[in-house]
């Protein structure tokens, strides 16, 4: 007995150590985040987010649907329709004190630790422990990585690189069940049904966790990844023959979807009180950014500057890696031998073609070639850059890599291991560095006011701009309220995140302008009494205006809800509590 427990102290160390080594190489990819100061981005939001997600919370804006400070002081609905998991997590690291500059730091980090671990799990399940380590290293330095985090500073297309594996292979775990705890044939088949729910409780819940995180991460991958997804569990059923996981997947599904409603129920039935127009046109429009063969497989070219109009004068890296998309190749070419010489079709051969497939149809995707493509699927221009579709080759081919250890001999297993993850270092080690190979000087207290202050609060001002608005707003904005037609004065003013308050002495009916842009959950009160807001025809910026009787008024504005945001709520409230409450059942269900 005590020699058995040793066997299984001695395994569990074995599963540890290279883990330890994949967190370890992550590290080793933001080491040039460590120490003071921050680092020139093209989505230098990352701060401002996380601010008004933290007002949001001390203003007890719970979730956080309008941002104060954005459109140049006039607000608008960011995390109603922007993904805002990152940021939550930042706001859990802000209660331990850390400055924002620190935080958007460690969220970028953090990508790279989570997404190796991740990958580490799902190529562990195939490849061994030595070809997971080595395919989360993969994933963790692909070129493309590192595009994501200096170079873009894309917080959020970063974080969902962390969920693709993690769903894939809870689906896959999901699938392939408990052997030794086949279900019994049940004469009701809600009780099969609830026996087989019980059952694959871990999974069922890892994955819904899992969706979450991606609808709550980047839900434009949601478009991308949801195909891929389909296609890996139908490939699974088939092979297992498990259809009778089918229930269990789509339990998952609707645990996800009430997980992350707070969220998806205003993006999918509000998108109209926005302009989401600007998403898709001008430099947005899908077809300005595809990428050449050169750039996908063959150029080095590191650059830091944008994706621009057509495919020669982009200033930033779309290249795959090379050791990214050979070693694939040469995997395919060893498996499709030995499948010669036995004939015989295993999971090693069908997981390795399944990815090796779905990597070249997304390198593909990035290409003209598959313009055709693009104008069938049409909520893919929300897409925006074909490039983004290189989120998944790299996350099919740094998987491939890690089984290059898996059919190498026994004895060449760890060289084999230790050579991958030199080369890959070696190859893209230059990459991950800010521009300049240093962090530049900044502090909260510089990026949060004078012109850097500005900038943030216009930067992005097109994005969800209520449909109430002309134009954006072209000045920033002085005072919560100001009398535009009538005669009196503003006595005092207070405003928070989704309210502001006006005190009023007015000698005659008069005409005020709240200097919030209108948005049609917005409602208006004097003295207590609901009143009608209004957008004049001359008022290009979209702001509000209310017709006020000549006295001493108090007049207030307030975000209110709307059905799309009562139900999301409630059914995100009532989904974590389920969530929460059977978690500690895992433990006696694997017991």
């Amino acid at each position: 007995m005590k020699g058995i427990r040793l066997l299984v102290k001695l395994n569990s160390y074995s599963n540890f150590w290279p883990l330890l080594a994949v967190v370890f190489f992550a590290l080793l990819a933001g080491r040039k985040l460590i120490g003071p100061g921050y680092f020139v981005m093209h989505d230098d939001l990352q701060m401002m987010r996380q601010l008004q997600m933290e007002k949001c919370f001390l203003d007890l804006q719970i979730p956080c649907r309008w941002s104060p400070d954005m459109g140049f002081g006039f607000g608008y609905p960011l995390f109603n329709y922007y993904p805002p998991l990152p940021y939550l997590i930042g706001q859990g690291i802000r209660l331990f004190g850390f400055a924002f500059v620190e935080v958007a730091k460690i969220l970028f980090w953090g990508s790279f630790i989570a997404s190796g671990i991740t990958m580490y799990f799902l190529a562990k399940e195939f490849f061994g422990r030595l070809g997971g380590m080595v395919s989360a290293v993969f994933y963790v330095w692909a070129p493309y990585h590192a595009v994501d985090v200096f170079v873009r500073g894309a917080m959020n297309e970063a974080w969902a690189l962390i969920w693709f594996p993690m769903i894939l292979f809870s689906g896959y775990r999901l699938i392939r069940g408990f052997p030794d705890k086949k279900i019994k044939k049940q004469e009701s088949v809600f009780m099969e049904v609830l026996l087989r729910a019980r059952r694959d409780a871990k999974w069922i819940s890892l994955l819904s966790l899992s969706w979450f995180a991606l609808f709550t991460s980047h839900n434009l991958m949601v478009i991308i990844f949801t195909p891929i997804f389909a296609l890996w569990i139908l490939l699974w059923m088939v092979r297992f023959k498990s259809l009778d996981s089918l229930p269990s997947l789509i339990l998952s599904g609707v645990w996800a979807f009430g997980l992350s409603a707070f969220f998806i129920l205003p993006v999918l039935l509000e998108r109209g009180l926005v302009q989401t127009g600007t998403l898709v046109q001008g430099y947005y429009n899908f077809t300005v950014h595809y990428i050449s063969i050169k750039q996908l497989l063959f150029s080095r070219f590191w650059g830091y500057g944008p994706s621009v109009w057509g495919v020669t004068e982009d200033r930033m890296s779309f290249q795959i890696g090379w050791l990214h998309w050979i070693i694939p190749l040469v995997v395919a070419g060893i498996l499709a031998f030995k499948f010669l010489q036995r004939k015989k079709v295993d999971n090693l051969l069908m997981v390795t073609s399944f990815m090796l497939l779905i990597g070249w149809f997304s390198a593909f995707m990035t290409h003209n070639k598959s313009t055709p493509i693009w104008l069938l699927v049409r909520q893919l221009e929300f897409v925006q850059f074909p490039w983004r579709f290189l989120t998944v080759a790299i996350m099919a081919f740094s998987f491939i890599a890690g089984a290059l250890v898996k059919i190498t001999p026994k004895l060449l297993k760890l060289p084999a291991a230790v050579l991958l993850t030199i080369a890959v270092l070696a190859y893209s080690w230059s990459y991950f560095q800010p521009e300049g190979g240093k962090l530049g000087p900044l502090t909260d207290e510089q990026k949060f006011s004078g012109l850097a202050w500005e900038k943030q609060q216009t930067a992005g001002i097109f994005d969800y701009l209520p449909i109430t608005a002309q134009t954006a707003p072209k000045a920033k904005k002085e005072e919560v309220a100001v009398i535009v037609e009538g005669d009196g004065r503003v006595i005092s003013s207070s405003e928070g995140t989704d309210w502001a308050r006006a005190t009023l002495g007015l000698s005659e009916d008069s005409v005020v302008r709240i200097n919030i842009l209108e948005y049609p959950s917005w409602a208006v009160t004097v003295d207590g009494h609901k009143v009608r807001q209004f957008v004049p025809k001359k008022e290009e910026w979209g702001r509000m205006y209310v017709n006020v009787p000549a006295g001493e008024h108090e007049i207030e504005a307030k975000l209110s809800s709307t059905t799309p945001r009562t139900v999301g709520n409630l059914l995100s409230v009532g989904s974590w509590i389920i969530f929460l409450s059977i978690t500690p059942a895992f433990r006696r269900l694997e017991a």
